[in-house]
């Protein structure tokens, strides 16, 4: 026994410094000291992308240890229990009402120290005259002070159509003193979390933020950069250049985030998040359908245009800075938005026909969150000093081994016995979850779940357990907590077993999950709720609610009506795939990959040559709005599975090759589709109202950084923007941004295809 112990000390050491024998390179790659291809050369990487299994690097090489789905030791929990820390609600954002000017710009309150938000960048301002420091980088004195590229390309879309009436200011920093994922960890050093901050220059917090928009009040996020100037001080992992995509909004290519448009710290870039309804060019133009509606503060509804159908309500933002997005996501650039609908309108108490009355509260007119609760659960990793720790060198997935919700480690919950709304977000790399509720005796809780990826499902559908959720998903259910007595605890359990990034392992039956019959720390419980007699109202602190009162909630039958499926304009093919990739003129790789000698992951559409990413180069081009396509993505084999993500539109699930089709996804709306291993979808999709650059990508966030993604270019000639054209490629520097004119790949261009209107 004691041979055996002194092996695994040094088994653990040896992984120890290989672990920070890794941690040496990537600092030096983030100096800019040593390039992916002196790595390659080096012995480091393999042609494949993969950290070659070296002993003193690679905690998988012969003598080394590694034991569960991190390939490195255990995570230290310090002695924490589980559920020992209560749940925090995320952070709730602040809003600020704009107002419009003369000269056609909108203006915050006088004492903000906010310049105004206006359509065009005031890179544009810097451009035109570089010596003015009002529209110079405060922080450095060098570059514009907006991160957004100048021009009428970047300009927002539509802005008298979707003229902001709310702003939103915060910072993406370095996390605030005494953060900890429980109390008994460490606190985290500064520049191992990166998170979002309220206000002008502020520090990073813990849970993330929530925003609550509501259709019919566009919104002006004005988002700052305010991490290290030294990407040095990154803590081994993650870009202090940032790009925010809102995932799935409704909004312009130069508001999405995932165009190549990243800023510098010391800059604040605005996105305008238009809460505009799809296909307001189309259908409902007149805005008279009660149902495509906002809530008022008074109480009533604020119409808008378009279908009805397509109302959104969980949605999240995260990081999207090509080939760090995975790095800076799990870091923690990560937040969540709630829209809010006439249908979905946040008061459970409202009846006026219109309103689904889904469980949230009453004390305020919309947006009650006392029993709708959002979770957003991530998987992480801790070095021994219990630190967030990231493996750069993981092409396939990393997986983390403690399980958070909402930022902190297996907390409770307490809740009154009565309805709750629970809105799941998988904020993974290449974790998947599949998620039961247990009770005491550890059987299966039923739940009614009501939305898949922010889409309200046609009826609600009642289950015992949900499907595997993929990174980006989002999965709403209602749960009633009344079956339980005051004093009972229900758990949150995960049956998926994952070990590496490739795919899950298996599900494991509750059983065996619940006594921990599992090599992978992230299956059993991870969250807990407690039955309690009264608790505080988080919509007005100071008053309390009771086990005794009336819940007036309800789950309709119908929450919404499907949308046909029609016969397309045309069909597209895309399949993800690892390797037999081309890297074309590499010197020209854009952004950042011009040293590589190849990348793992690549994407072929219609047949044709695999490609790895590059944003100067357009994979689909969308010639105009309002046709109906049909789209089918394949896994390309290898026995990976890839969660795949498409920007802008959400699409409607036809079928999946034969296969079975689960209940919640079949003719739903979508925009993270699980291909499953060696499995393909079909979506029937359709761009309208904005142009712009987009990408499809999996949602895996290492095989997104690692190539797994491409450009979708989207013409819209309709609206009299630049947008009838193709985006140029911007490339930002700290000095400002340069530009460069995209090609096409001719597969990807219905132009250049002499097909039928059914052909791709």
């Amino acid at each position: 026994m004691y041979i055996f112990k002194g092996a695994s000390r040094i088994r653990q050491r040896e992984a120890h410094n290989a672990r920070n024998n890794r941690a040496e390179i990537v600092k030096a790659r983030s100096l800019e000291h040593v390039t992916r291809r002196e790595l390659f050369r080096m012995g480091i990487f393999t042609s494949g992308g993969l950290l070659a299994l070296k002993n003193g690097l690679s905690p998988f090489a012969p003598s080394a240890f590694a034991a569960g789905p991190t390939g490195t030791p255990r995570s230290p929990l310090f002695g924490a229990a589980k559920f020992t820390q209560p749940m925090p609600r995320l952070s709730l954002q602040t809003p600020v009402a704009l107002t419009p000017t003369t000269t056609g710009t909108a203006a915050f309150p006088n004492a903000s120290p906010e310049i105004d938000a206006k359509r065009m960048s005031y890179h544009t301002d810097f451009s035109a005259n570089p010596s003015d420091v009002r529209f110079r980088n405060p922080l450095t004195n060098r570059g514009p002070i907006e991160g957004r590229p100048p021009g009428p390309f970047f300009a927002h879309q539509r802005w008298k159509d979707f003229f902001p009436k709310a702003a939103y200011v915060m910072s993406m920093g370095q996390i605030r003193p005494n953060s900890r994922l429980h109390p008994n960890f460490p606190a985290q050093n500064p520049n191992s979390v990166w998170s979002w901050g309220a206000g002008r220059f502020a520090r990073g917090s813990l849970p993330p933020p929530l925003i609550k928009g509501r259709y019919g009040e566009p919104i002006l996020a004005r988002l700052y950069n305010n991490l290290p100037v030294n990407r040095a001080e990154n803590g081994g992992f993650g870009r202090n250049e940032i790009s925010t995509h809102f995932h799935n909004a409704h909004n312009g290519g130069e508001s999405d985030g995932a165009s190549n448009g990243f800023h510098f710290p010391g800059t604040f870039f605005d996105y305008l998040w238009s809460t505009s309804l799809a296909r307001r060019d189309r259908i409902n133009k007149l805005a008279t359908d009660p149902r495509a509606t906002g809530p008022s503060d008074s109480g009533g509804l604020v119409h808008v245009p378009g279908d009805f159908r397509e109302l959104q309500g969980s949605m999240w933002f995260h990081d999207h800075r090509f080939f760090f997005t995975a790095e800076n996501v799990y870091k923690g650039n990560v937040g969540v938005i709630n829209y809010y609908s006439g249908p979905d309108r946040g008061n459970e108490e409202l009846n006026d026909g219109v309103n689904l009355r889904l469980p949230s509260g009453s004390l305020l007119g919309w947006g009650n969150i006392d029993f709708d609760l959002n979770l957003v659960v991530s998987d992480a990793a801790l070095d021994p000093d219990g630190q967030l720790f990231f493996d750069i060198f993981d092409t396939d997935g990393f997986v983390g081994d403690v399980i958070n919700v909402n930022s902190v480690y297996a907390p409770y919950f307490e809740v009154l016995p009565r309805k709750y709304r629970l809105r799941f977000v998988a904020a993974t790399v290449g974790r998947f979850f599949k998620f039961v509720l247990a009770d005491e005796q550890g059987n299966k809780v039923p739940f009614q779940f009501i939305a898949n990826d922010g889409n309200l499902v046609v009826n609600p559908i009642t289950l015992n357990e949900l499907d595997e959720q993929g990174s980006g998903e989002r999965y709403d259910i209602v749960v009633d907590f009344s079956r339980f007595r005051v004093g009972g605890k229900v758990h949150l359990v995960n049956l998926l077993q994952q070990t590496n990034g490739r795919r899950p392992d298996k599900a494991l039956t509750l059983t065996d999950a619940l006594r921990g019959a599992s090599p992978d720390p992230g299956v059993g419980r991870v969250m807990e709720f407690r039955v309690v007699s009264q608790v505080e109202s988080v919509d007005v602190p100071g008053v309390f609610h009771s086990a005794a009162d009336a819940d007036r909630s309800v789950v309709p039958a119908t929450l919404t009506e499907p949308i046909p499926i029609v016969a397309p304009v045309r069909e597209r093919i895309i399949e993800f795939k690892r390797g037999g990739g081309e890297l074309k003129r590499s010197d020209q790789c854009v952004p950042d990959c011009g040293d590589a000698e190849a990348f793992p992951w690549t994407v072929k559409v219609n047949g044709q040559s695999a490609h790895s990413f590059n944003a100067n180069r357009i994979a689909l081009l969308i010639p105009k709005p309002g046709e109906v396509e049909h789209w089918t993505v394949a896994n390309g084999g290898g026995g990976w599975d890839h969660p795949v993500h498409l920007h802008f539109e959400e699409g409607v699930t036809i079928d999946r090759g034969g296969a079975p089709i689960p209940a919640t996804e079949k003719f739903q709306r979508k925009d993270v589709w699980r291909l499953r291993p060696s499995g393909r979808v079909k979506f029937q999709v359709q761009f309208s109202e904005f142009g712009g650059a987009y990408v499809q990508h999996c949602h895996n966030t290492a095989h997104e950084d690692f190539a797994m993604l491409h450009r979708v270019q989207v013409l819209n000639n309709e609206t009299g923007e630049p947008q009838a054209a193709i985006t140029p490629t911007p490339h930002p520097t700290a000095d400002g941004v340069t530009f460069t004119t995209p090609e096409i790949y001719p597969e990807g261009d219905p132009r250049s295809l002499k097909t039928s209107s059914r052909g791709t």
